[in-house]
């Protein structure tokens, strides 16, 4: 199992690398501005987009490849305060329980999910994602965040350069010979245009909520939050708290204290 999920990450990790360039050196190759400025020897631009397009690629390794924030065993490491603390906030009995997983049998830590895919339990399970071929949690979510910005940056980018390539050609036929591939790739940056907006627009919304993919989806399912309406949020700190928590505070948050803390306050 393990190895065909390593040759499944392998060919889509291969085959995002291909398309990628394939889809740089048609834009370079072709007489696109891109192309006319560096044959004019106004190299400003050309370095610049090649650049940006290399940061793409090496922050989709980065948040491929990274540990997503897997739980591997029983023991808790708190970064806001001690298990004293922790103990004194959660009660004797909680409710909801704090649970085992029924696969790899480890405590999960609340906002934890098991992954089929990846066959552990995440820390702040967002989703798992085939693109990637990784979960995002609560380790890389950031930086899936970061890598979405830098990919919608390169293909708006590589649309422009796209449309400005394309030039009369007499017939429709010659056309469309001479603009074959420009037009074949303008068609797949478009569509990963419209796929990283609406994904990076959700994944925002999310953030600013201080929800993740899976509990906004599945909440009617999740013991956490079967007791709070559908716009309540035990996490929510209000959008500019969710946001500077997510974005600028790197630590691992204890969510049992959040939740235990916010269901005091709810009651």
């Amino acid at each position: 199992m393990f190895k065909n999920v390593f040759r499944s990450g392998f060919l889509i990790r291969t085959a995002h690398v291909i398309l990628t360039w394939v889809i740089t050196l048609i834009l370079f190759l072709h007489d696109t501005d891109l192309r006319r400025q560096r044959e004019n020897g106004e190299l400003m631009q050309p370095v610049v987009f090649s650049l940006l397009v290399l940061l793409s690629v090496m922050l989709y390794f980065t948040v491929s490849l990274m540990d997503p924030g897997f739980v591997l065993s029983d023991s808790v490491k708190y970064a806001q305060g001690s298990g004293e603390e922790l103990d004194e906030m959660i009660p004797q009995n909680p409710i909801p329980r704090l649970r085992r997983c029924g696969y790899c049998l480890l405590q999960q830590p609340m906002r934890a999910k098991h992954c089929q895919a990846c066959k552990h339990c995440v820390r702040r399970f967002d989703h798992h994602c085939p693109w990637i071929e990784n979960c995002v949690g609560e380790r890389n979510h950031r930086c899936f965040i970061i890598y979405l910005a830098v990919q919608l940056l390169a293909l708006l980018w590589a649309l422009q350069i796209a449309w400005s390539g394309f030039h009369s050609s007499g017939t429709w036929r010659l056309w469309l010979i001479v603009n074959g591939f420009l037009l074949a790739a303008l068609c797949v940056v478009g569509v990963l245009s419209l796929v990283v907006v609406l994904l990076l627009g959700c994944h925002l919304y999310l953030i600013s909520i201080n929800s993740t993919t899976w509990e906004f989806m599945s909440r009617h399912r999740i013991s956490y939050l079967k007791s709070y309406s559908d716009e309540e949020n035990p996490f929510d700190r209000g959008i500019l708290c969710n946001l500077w928590d997510f974005f600028c505070m790197c630590r691992t948050v204890v969510w049992e204290k959040v939740y235990y803390r916010g269901s005091h306050n709810h009651v």
